[in-house]
């Protein structure tokens, strides 16, 4: 297998069914965990342009609405409420504004991670495109049922990811535009990079 990284030039994001009902049957990790990756994952998304689309189920049902933080940080995105399909990629519209990023590479977080992130991934990468899960991003009901859905998604050649390494390798170095973005994003979201800047920043003042 070759290796072609993310580019903000090359990759497009799907926020596959995170509702606010759905995202209340979450224990793979902690709520607070969940809520902050898919924070960043979609803070991230707008810093760098990335193309997206989100997509919901049963949205006027039990599953509930988009959760907010994706929704007012992506306002420009192509939204699909699909009616009934469980696999995105059984939607044709969904389909289509993929095929309208333009992108073959598709960055990939829902809920749930076994469900509705497994069947697209596994459709998607049938269908041609290079897929990344974001696993810290998404949500299932336990941590047995994430760690079978990854290990199906790897031997289908689903590369499994997290929001921080999605940044890393879009950022690619510190210096290039989108840096300062990034490490603001990094500090707000991942608790020990913020106190490491501070602890710097206070260190450096004191010694002048």
């Amino acid at each position: 297998m070759g290796y072609e990284r993310l580019t903000a030039d090359n990759a497009a994001i799907l926020f596959v069914d995170h509702q606010t009902g759905l995202s209340n049957g979450i224990q793979d990790q902690s709520y607070p965990e969940y809520l902050t990756a898919v924070t960043a994952l979609a803070e991230l998304a707008k810093a760098y342009g990335l193309p997206a689309v989100i997509t919901t189920s049963a949205e006027d049902g039990p599953n509930g609405p988009v959760l907010p933080v994706v929704s007012q940080n992506l306002p420009n995105a192509t939204v699909v409420k699909r009616p009934g399909e469980i696999n995105a990629w059984d939607n044709a519209d969904f389909v289509d504004a993929v095929k309208a990023t333009g992108r073959k590479k598709l960055i990939i977080a829902g809920v749930s991670t076994d469900v509705c992130v497994s069947l697209l991934a596994l459709a998607a990468t049938a269908a041609g495109y290079e897929v990344y899960a974001v696993i810290d991003a998404s949500g299932t009901w336990n941590k047995l049922v994430q760690e079978i859905s990854v290990a199906r998604m790897v031997k289908a050649g689903v590369e499994p990811m997290t929001w921080v390494a999605v940044a890393a390798e879009l950022q690619g170095d510190w210096r290039a535009d989108k840096g300062q973005e990034l490490g603001r994003i990094m500090g707000t979201y991942l608790p020990f990079y913020g106190n490491l800047v501070s602890s710097f920043t206070a260190v450096a003042a004191a010694q002048k």
